[in-house]
């Protein structure tokens, strides 16, 4: 198995405590932490036993130290972060929902030393030296003009090393606004569909594909809640159409009852064969995952494409187990403050293998 890179902002993650509102908790404490959506994945490929390589820009201060220091003791490769003399470290405030009331993040993330940094700060050739696989979202473009061009050039540089390449398109409303006068999807569009040629394994949700390509299954409405599983091949075929550079596609599948209580499992599209995999399986028939006391759902699909990776990646896995490992692997990550999936190799093959209830490994 080579090693995983993946380019992005990693920041600092300020969350209210208990499930209350910002205005109960401020001024008061806030619970700081790390956490962005790239670092996400490298962590958790790490936990799960692969090599992962996180590249980045941080200001030269003690808390980027720490940043990097948290990173590192989790196993990740920090080497290729380039130390700024230019910006910050992005923030962003959680406010963790509960019931019928849904979570809210609020980002301050502009002028950060990512979004500043130069290109030619980053030596792509070098960076995937003895890689095999390079991992990109579409929140790392959308911070800036500058990390647009960045993230282009990173996947034309992996696709001639001959790395395969992975984009999760994450689509962030809040975040697409550096061209004046363009909307958040139009700016979207028209910045993915050029990383989207280079990429092999494109990893999304309903709402992304919708919000970013315009590509959807009818009248179907994504924030309702529910979702027809029947309807995501038919999604798969329309992006593959479009983007016939890309071999999977695999998209998450959420249904959101309520904050705390959602059913979660997985599809992966094979775009040759025009097949698609569900997970997790129950008597051969799809049978998601009923979480009904989330603890966290932040970094949720980033542990997904983590471990769908890492599968993928070690070639151990054929793609209906890959993506069971991925759901299993996303499933507990419910179940863990914070954005990083602390949940092992072990956990998720146990999970797997159809251990659900909970009772206390001694």
């Amino acid at each position: 198995m080579g090693k995983v890179v993946s380019f992005g902002e990693i920041m600092i993650r300020l969350a209210v405590k208990d499930c209350r509102r910002f205005r109960q908790a401020l001024p008061g404490d806030l619970e700081l932490s790390f956490g962005g959506a790239e670092a996400n994945v490298a962590v958790s490929i790490s936990l799960l036993g692969g090599s992962s390589v996180f590249v980045s820009a941080l200001p030269a201060h003690s808390i980027a130290d720490a940043c990097l220091g948290t990173l590192r003791n989790l196993g990740v490769d920090v080497s290729f972060v380039v130390r700024s003399g230019q910006g910050r470290m992005g923030m962003y405030f959680m406010e963790t929902g509960a019931n019928q009331r849904p979570g809210n993040v609020i980002y301050d993330r502009d002028h950060s030393s990512v979004s500043l940094e130069p290109g030619s700060s980053y030596d792509w050739r070098r960076i995937f030296a003895g890689a095999s696989w390079f991992h990109i979202t579409g929140i790392t473009p959308a911070l800036s003009k500058n990390t647009a061009d960045i993230s282009l050039d990173a996947v034309r540089a992996a696709r001639e090393a001959g790395l395969t390449v992975s984009c999760d398109l994450n689509f962030r409303k809040k975040l697409w606004n550096w061209e004046r006068g363009a909307g958040a999807r139009i700016l979207a569009g028209r910045v993915m569909r050029q990383i989207l040629p280079y990429t092999d394994l494109l990893i999304a949700n309903e709402e992304d594909v919708q919000d970013t390509l315009g590509i959807g299954a009818g009248a179907h409405d994504a924030g309702s809640g529910s979702i027809d599983a029947g309807k995501y091949p038919e999604i798969a075929g329309k992006v593959a159409e479009e983007f016939p550079s890309i071999k999977k596609i695999a998209f998450t599948l959420r249904e959101s009852i309520s904050a705390t209580h959602n059913n979660w499992g997985g599809m992966l599209y094979d775009t040759a064969l025009r097949r698609a995999f569900f997970a997790p399986l129950r008597q051969g028939a799809y049978s998601p995952y009923q979480i009904r006391a989330i603890v966290d759902r932040v970094g949720g699909g980033d542990s997904f494409s983590a471990a769908l990776i890492y599968a993928l990646n070690g070639g151990e896995y054929d793609d209906g187990d890959a993506l069971a490992f991925a759901a299993a692997a996303s499933c507990l990550c419910h179940s863990i403050h914070g954005d990083f999936n602390y949940a092992n190799r072990e956990e998720v093959l146990a999970l797997m293998e159809g251990k659900t209830s909970g009772r206390i490994v001694r």
